[in-house]
């Protein structure tokens, strides 16, 4: 299967600072804050949904084609994500504006301050998915991330149009939609991906029922945090899949990228739906263990290991073959 990632492209900019915010703020000057903090240190991350799908699917041996905008300064990340076998050819880079940013500074209580740059990212709306397909010899399904808004109802419209299969992922950016936005996202979806929270928040937006919200789409792929993932079609008894045991829980960011990541490479080895929400469940918990959504590295013979332990020597054996 080619499997197009559309979503944002973004770095992340992470400062500590070592004393509280709260000793800082004068109650009485509040109207004219002018502050500045000595921090201990910066870390600067690779993000965005896209790139964090996509190097997850690089990962376990897929190709996908990461579709987004980026800055001119995109040069080093593009590097990282090409050695990791993710397709770079379908990235617009602006002539004008860096690469989007989020840039933020936690206290030691954890209070955070921070700023989100859209920068380049909203040139994502003038890219053409026949383009993508036309480079690649055709798509067999697109995945629509979170990114600027209007490139989502953009690609989302022309996969209808063009009769392309696409799964709808609306994460981060529900809060900011309406309920028709919504609708024509879903709409037609051959998956519909969200958390249990996302899940009632597009029930609530959109007027429509559990059922009724199914009945629009092939399969409503919900994941359950630590319980894992329930995947549900009409029609059918629904798919629950738990979790392996993590070693530890180290950062939870990233974590739904990579069952996105695990979860689409296995349909694209066409193994069947509840294998392919097991992989990207292990993945997901490689993830949670490491501090970074690109951080952590596949190594196939423990990823097995662990596989085996949680799903069994059948479900291994099947993946087995796919993952070497």
């Amino acid at each position: 299967m080619r499997i197009a990632v559309t979503g944002s492209i973004a770095t992340d900019h992470l400062m500590t600072f070592p004393g509280r915010f709260a000793d800082q703020l004068v109650a009485d000057q509040l109207h004219t804050v002018s502050l500045s903090f000595l921090v201990d240190n910066l870390d600067v991350r690779r993000g965005g949904v896209g790139p964090n799908i996509c190097f997850g699917m690089g990962q376990l041996g897929g190709s996908p084609i990461l579709v987004g905008a980026a800055g001119y300064d995109f040069d080093e990340y593009r590097g990282w994500l090409d050695r990791h076998g993710v397709d770079t050819g379908s990235v617009r880079i602006s002539e004008v504006l860096h690469t989007a940013r989020f840039v933020c500074t936690t206290d030691k209580d954890h209070n955070q301050i921070g700023s989100f740059y859209t920068g380049a990212m909203s040139e994502a709306r003038l890219i053409e998915l026949k383009a993508v397909a036309d480079r690649v010899g055709g798509l067999d399904l697109v995945l629509i991330g979170a990114d600027d808004p209007e490139a989502m109802l953009r690609h989302t419209e022309e996969c209808k149009t063009r009769e392309i299969p696409f799964a709808a992922d609306f994460s981060q950016q529900i809060a900011r939609m309406d309920g028709n936005e919504i609708r024509t996202l879903l709409e037609g979806a051959t998956y519909l991906f969200s958390n249990e929270y996302e899940k009632g928040l597009i029930e609530s937006k959109t007027g429509w029922t559990d059922a009724e919200i199914l009945s629009r789409v092939g399969h409503r792929v919900t994941t359950l945090g630590s319980r894992g993932v329930r995947i549900e079609r009409v029609g059918d008894s629904p798919i629950e899949v738990g979790c392996p045991e993590e070693t530890a829980k180290v950062d939870p960011t990233g974590v739904g990228d990579a069952f996105r990541a695990g979860f689409l490479t296995g349909l694209s080895w066409g193994v069947g739906l509840e294998r392919a929400a097991q992989v990207g469940c292990m993945l997901a918990t490689l993830v949670i263990e490491t501090l970074g959504t690109q951080e952590y590295t596949l190594r196939r013979a423990n990823f097995m290991e662990r596989f085996t332990k949680a799903y069994g020597e059948d479900a291994a054996t099947e993946v087995q073959s796919h993952l070497a």
